[in-house]
């Protein structure tokens, strides 16, 4: 057989699938990538089980914007702009950046933030607060238990469901903390079972997290499955969650 025209089919078989690596590599680096959701630290939100895409373009490039963080650290981002209060972000652990977090945006640069009783506090202003009915927590054996479910209103508007039980837990009075310049302060919506920037990183907490560990927003919602649930095989079809399938965060 012809040497070139072995070599040019060669070429072809191989140029379709380096291609299509090229494409994935590039789509969820630049573009969006999907999210799986292990627990339940931002229900009502966000549910155990779920499956969502973030978009990866909302906050700019960094280090953690490449597949599995390689890349130069870099305290600015290519692009980069800050999240806004509320967003739900997708972020690499500061004090362990193999470990990816999913929590709210409650305080930005300059804000001061600390809860008293129970309550949210963004500079010196109790955030208001609103009874919104009961809601159903799962626990991790996939067992509900009802919840006081509440809508609380950030500064600037945005609105959001928490889960709140008890207002004199670990969490529920706290010193203040000052947000630093190129950090973000995150917080769960399931209040009384999220660690987060309420719990410092030496404690086994997240703390302040620096604005080049910012993978994501969280922007859609593809598809729910209460595998904790799913026990039977009967019972698996059963378990996917119809809809919270295809809507927005």
């Amino acid at each position: 057989m012809n040497k070139p025209l072995v070599t040019r089919a060669l070429f072809r078989w191989l140029l379709e699938p380096v291609l299509t690596m090229g494409l994935v590599v590039f789509a969820t680096t630049a573009i969006a990538q999907p999210f799986y959701i292990p627990s339940g630290s931002m229900e009502p939100t966000l549910q155990i089980g779920d499956a969502l895409l973030g978009s990866k373009f909302a906050y700019g490039y960094s280090r953690y914007s490449l597949p599995f963080g390689f890349g130069p650290a870099s305290q600015t981002r290519l692009l980069g702009k800050l999240p806004k209060r509320g967003d739900v972000v997708i972020f690499k652990l500061p004090r362990d950046p193999h470990e990816t977090l999913i929590k709210r945006v409650i305080g930005l640069p300059g804000d001061r933030v600390q809860m008293v009783r129970g309550r949210l506090m963004i500079n010196g202003q109790m955030v208001r607060l609103e009874p919104a009915g009961i809601g159903r927590v799962e626990q991790a054996d996939g067992h509900l238990d009802e919840i006081d479910r509440f809508v609380e209103t950030l500064p600037g508007g945005v609105k959001h469901l928490i889960f709140k039980a008890r207002w004199n837990g670990p969490l529920d009075d706290t010193p203040v903390f000052a947000v630093p310049a190129g950090h973000i302060f995150a917080m769960g919506d399931n209040r009384d079972n999220s660690t987060d920037s309420r719990v410092a990183p030496d404690d086994g907490g997240v703390g302040f997290v620096p604005a080049e560990n910012l993978v994501a927003r969280a922007d859609l919602m593809l598809g729910s499955y209460d595998y904790l649930n799913a026990r039977a095989v009967w019972t698996w079809l059963g378990q996917i969650r119809l809809s919270r399938f295809l809507h927005t965060i």
